[in-house]
């Protein structure tokens, strides 16, 4: 199965509509509007031509060339501007054949070149095992747990904090560290 990002365009509401009526919502944040309209595809996919590159890295989710999920890495601010955090979702039929775990390593990939972050956050739901596991498989470290964090319908859960570090950013919070293993940025404030 050839697994590929493609970036959202106007061309996509009826696919985003589709996909945003469609998905298992058991575990998303409720900000996403049901049932999800045209005009509802209109403003996200505006949102994202406006921030794609800049804030954001936005991309439709291709299994042998059909769109079947949505994957973002969104950058924070203020403090957190070099942070950014994961999310995404996929047609429950494409569930368990890897998808996820492709289009989480490509986009994290895109993400550390076109957004100068120093690391990705990803949040899951602790029953949510699966995410959890997409995450880990792409080398996001478990770091922490926030207690009955969330509440979605009837259900608190406890909120799993993961997080993964710029491949080329490794130890640069490290005193001790060498300097090969400095981080670009630090090392573009020395130069």
């Amino acid at each position: 199965m050839k697994i590929e990002l493609k970036k959202w365009s106007h061309d996509d509401i009826e696919s985003l509509k589709k996909i945003c009526n469609a998905v298992d919502r058991k575990y998303l944040a409720d900000r996403m509007p049901y049932p999800y309209t045209e005009e509802d595809a209109r403003w996200w996919l505006g949102q994202v031509a406006e921030q794609d590159g800049k804030d954001g890295i936005f991309r439709a989710i291709m299994a042998d060339g059909r769109i079947v999920g949505n994957i973002t890495v969104e950058r924070k601010s203020d403090v957190y501007r070099k942070d950014a955090e994961l999310g995404y979702m996929l047609l429950t039929e494409e569930w368990s054949r890897g998808i996820m775990t492709e289009a989480t390593r490509q986009i994290c990939e895109i993400a550390f070149e076109q957004l100068d972050l120093l690391r990705i956050t990803g949040l899951a739901y602790e029953p949510n095992l699966a995410s959890r596991r997409v995450m880990e498989k792409n080398g996001f470290l478990l770091e922490g747990i926030m207690m009955n964090a969330v509440v979605k319908g009837d259900h608190i859960y406890n909120l799993c904090i993961y997080g993964k570090v710029c491949p080329s950013c490794r130890g640069a919070a490290d005193p001790f560290a060498e300097d090969e293993t400095k981080c670009r940025i630090e090392k573009n404030r020395k130069e």
